[in-house]
């Protein structure tokens, strides 16, 4: 069941936005950065004791437990939005996973389906209950982004299935931003590359990540607070506008020239 995060009255927010994966490293950072600046934000995620952290007691914070990739618990999770808020204007699709290391000969079909499922499957399951929210409200319309990587563009060794679901996302992207066309929704992708999350520490970023000519090398990383005030940015785009796709990184990370 979805909870307000505070039993505060508050004035009026301006743009609702949901969150996924706010629990949590880049999706928490977005949710503070957009509560900062006026918006009401619904915060998801399979543990409602992180989401609550994010809220951490603001006003105009719901936080709304689901899992992604059950298709009712993503209706649930905008019944829930429209219920408090009455409408949707962004979705940030942010939930998750880097999955095992393991090449293509290497990877289980079970681990391979566990990736898939949450960023490729469970980004269209939230991206179709918002579009469907978008469709029917007045005025029609609003924003999805979709948080891809760089790895959409190059990937790292041994990592197959996040790789491809990260290409993917690309995909998906372009036709949300295609078929909304008519209906006032547009859609935009970030890729991100090396904020200082937690993800970053299982690659050993940071004591050494595996490059692609078997090399380790210390690679520099970024306030995860930046790439948020770029998401913030994106949502904030007047409605006439949309940015398709942006790359953000960690000035001089393995990414340009990578190989």
């Amino acid at each position: 069941m979805a909870n307000d995060a505070s039993s505060h009255k508050a004035g009026r927010p301006g743009k609702i936005a949901v969150v996924t994966g706010a629990g949590s490293g880049i999706g928490r950072a977005v949710a503070r950065e957009f509560l900062r600046n006026g918006f009401g934000v619904v915060l998801a995620g399979r543990r409602e004791a992180e989401l609550l952290e994010t809220a951490d007691g603001h006003p105009q914070a719901l936080a709304a437990p689901a899992d992604v990739t059950r298709p009712d618990d993503v209706g649930h999770l905008f019944r829930a939005a429209v219920e408090r808020f009455g409408r949707v204007d962004v979705l940030f699709n942010n939930a998750g996973t880097f999955g095992p290391a393991a090449a293509v000969d290497e990877i289980s079909p079970k681990d391979w389906d566990a990736v898939l499922a949450v960023n490729l499957t469970g980004s269209m399951l939230c991206a179709a209950a918002a579009v469907r929210v978008m469709k029917e409200q007045q005025p029609r319309g609003g924003r999805i982004i979709n948080n891809g990587s760089i790895s959409a563009h190059s990937p790292r060794p041994r990592s197959v299935a996040y790789t491809v679901s990260k290409h993917a996302i690309t995909g998906l992207t372009k036709s949300i931003e295609l078929d909304g066309r008519a209906f006032g929704i547009s859609c935009g992708q970030i890729d991100i590359g090396n904020t200082a999350t937690d993800i970053m520490a299982t690659l050993d970023v940071a004591t050494g990540a595996v490059q692609a000519d078997g090399r380790r090398l210390v690679e520099p990383t970024f306030p995860v607070a930046d790439a948020a005030r770029t998401v913030l940015m994106m949502a904030q785009l007047p409605a006439s506008a949309n940015i398709g796709s942006l790359v953000i990184t960690a000035a001089g990370m393995p990414f340009i020239g990578r190989g």
